[in-house]
C-alpha cells in the first residue's frame, strides 16, 4: 500500500459529504452511539462500490454510456432527496429533538448514504485500479486490500 494510496484515500475520506454530515448530524441529535452506528453504515455502503469496482462493474459503466448516466441521475436523485428531508427538517445539523431511530434504521440510512454517493463512485471506479499494477497475478488481492484499508479509514474518521 502506498502513501500516495493513503493519502488520496483519506482526501476523499475527509473531504465532507454527506456520509460525513450525517455522521455528525447523528451524533449530535442522537449522540456519540449514534455517530459510531451511522459511522459503521457509511462504512458498509462502501461495500457495494468495493464489489463493483472489482467485478469491472467499472468497465461496464465506461462502455455503456446509458448505464453510467443511469447510475449518475439515480444518485443525483438520492442526493436532491436528502437535500429536501435536511431543508424540510431546518437543516442537516440542526440540533434539537431528534425523532428517535433504532440502531438499524441509523444504519440502513446510512448504507444508502454511501451506496449513492457519487464521490465514492469516483473514487472505486476511476481511483482504486490506479493503484494497483496492470497484469499483476494478485491483482484481485491488491484491490480487496486496498478497499478494506480504505474502510478502516472511513470508519476512523467518521468515528
Amino acid at each position: 500500500m502506498s502513501v500516495e494510496f493513503l493519502i488520496t484515500a483519506l482526501i476523499i475520506i475527509a473531504s465532507p459529504g454527506t456520509g460525513v454530515l450525517y455522521t455528525l448530524a447523528a451524533g449530535l441529535t442522537r449522540g456519540p452511539r449514534a455517530s459510531l452506528v451511522a459511522a459503521f453504515g457509511c462504512t458498509l455502503g462502501i461495500v457495494p462500490h468495493m464489489a463493483a469496482a472489482i467485478l469491472g462493474l467499472a468497465a461496464l459503466l465506461h462502455a455503456s454510456a446509458l448505464a453510467f448516466d443511469i447510475f449518475k441521475y439515480v444518485g443525483v436523485a438520492y442526493l436532491l432527496y436528502m437535500a429536501w428531508s435536511a431543508w424540510r427538517e431546518q437543516g442537516a445539523l440542526s440540533v434539537g429533538q431528534a425523532e428517535q431511530r433504532s440502531a438499524l434504521q441509523v444504519t440502513i440510512h446510512a448504507i444508502l448514504i454511501n451506496v449513492l454517493n457519487p464521490k465514492l463512485s469516483i473514487f472505486f471506479f476511476a481511483f482504486l485500479p490506479q493503484f494497483v499494477q496492470a497484469g499483476d497475478p494478485q491483482a484481485l488481492r491488491q484491490m480487496v486490500a486496498l478497499s478494506a484499508a480504505f474502510m478502516l479509514l472511513t470508519f476512523l474518521v467518521f468515528a
